[in-house]
């Protein structure tokens, strides 16, 4: 049965755009909904506009100064000096016109998203242009300047105070939102990431687990290089109920970057399609059993804005729109038309990746071996009802 769920969207969401050779590039909003119409699996009336983020609500995580240079810096076309102390102006977060304009709007999105469903009008929303996981109080960081999931997670807290549970399945690690809330007890942060001997931002150890009234609030579990289907969602599946049913949560925010995909260019996990069949599923899961369905899901990483990004949010939103897909559907013709020819690589036929289509990665038990060790040590710390 459908569900009743808001998909946050706006073609001035495309206008996040640093240039034409950086990886993160929100063409994959415009192609992700092209591929839900045509599988009919999207209607104009589960579409809602965002709202722009106002400067107070901004400054609910991030300093006003930090803010006013992000807009001056959006503004001029002169060359502003103390622009990179605060991380802008660097090879990941290039300045870009109307930069603060662009980001406010992403987070108003998310802000939206969370008043529609904490209003009860809307059981879900999703916002892909959110998940912006790196941006800190002060500083940008990671392709995100500003942090939208902080943003909306600070504005719960206030308007609603409710607890909040922030799973982050992004290939890296939810650093933004850790450090901003890794004192609070009623604000539990969950990243489940590549490691960071490996990749940026080299946080996210299983050591991370809060501080003062907020220690054991924050869960890390830092899978090993190459991970696999079967010992991703291992960690996913132990870690994640345990953890949710001993917070209690009053709302769920997630952030569903789909950069563990083994055609990521960025990362090195080895996953393919049916772990974005299974994270939504348990999540929403979770959110019926403990907070009355509350649900606010976010965009994130993913570099393959081909092959990967399309298909993993089509089902992102189809589990939690209650139009669940089981079987390998294949990709309308139509949507293949329209993108091949600007892709680079052949774009994939299926929704899911077919059985065999990768081969096994030869140090398959020693990385499912560490990676059982660690979901150990999470579990041996995280929260317990």
């Amino acid at each position: 049965m459908k569900i009743k769920t808001a998909f946050m969207y706006s073609d001035e969401y495309l206008t996040y755009f640093f240039n034409d050779d950086h990886p993160f590039n929100q063409k994959r909003l415009r192609m992700t909904m092209d591929l839900l119409r045509m599988m009919n699996l999207l209607d104009d009336s589960d579409i809602v506009p965002p709202r722009t983020a106002t400067d107070d609500e901004l400054a609910l995580i991030h300093d006003r100064q930090y803010i006013d240079i992000v807009k001056e810096c959006g503004h001029t076309q002169q060359e502003i000096a103390i622009a990179a102390s605060f991380g802008l102006g660097t090879e990941d977060c290039p300045i870009f016109t109307n930069m603060h304009e662009a980001t406010a709007l992403a987070v108003g999105g998310t802000l939206l998203a969370a008043e529609l469903v904490m209003s009860g009008e809307y059981r879900h929303a999703v916002n892909l242009a959110g998940g912006l996981h790196h941006g800190f109080r002060g500083r940008a960081s990671g392709f995100c300047i500003y942090n939208d999931c902080s943003v909306a997670i600070a504005y719960l807290r206030q308007k609603y105070d409710a607890r909040v549970l922030y799973i982050d399945t992004d290939a890296h690690h939810g650093d933004g939102v850790q450090w901003a809330f890794y004192d609070d007890p009623n604000v539990l942060t969950l990243s489940f990431h590549e490691t960071g001997k490996y990749l940026f931002p080299g946080t996210g150890n299983i050591t991370e687990r809060g501080d003062g009234q907020g220690y054991g609030f924050s869960v890390n579990v830092p899978l090993d290089a190459f991970t696999e289907d079967e010992s991703w969602l291992e960690a996913y599946q132990n870690v994640l109920p345990t953890v949710a049913r001993g917070f209690k949560p009053d709302v769920i925010l997630t952030q569903n970057g789909c950069d563990s995909h083994t055609f990521d260019p960025l990362t090195h996990l080895s996953a393919s399609m049916r772990i974005y069949q299974e994270i939504p599923k348990l999540a929403r899961e979770l959110a019926e059993e403990l907070c009355e369905g509350r649900l606010i899901a976010t965009g994130g990483g993913g570099y393959d804005i081909w092959r990967v990004v399309p298909r993993a949010w089509s089902l992102l939103w189809a589990e939690l729109s209650g139009q669940r897909i089981t079987d390998n559907l294949s990709i309308p013709k139509a949507w293949i038309d329209k993108y091949q020819s600007e892709s680079p690589v052949q774009l994939a036929p299926t929704l899911l990746d077919p059985e065999g289509l990768f081969p096994p990665i030869p140090r398959r038990a020693e990385i499912m071996t560490k990676n059982k060790n660690t979901i150990e040590k999470a579990l041996l710390y995280c929260p317990r009802g």
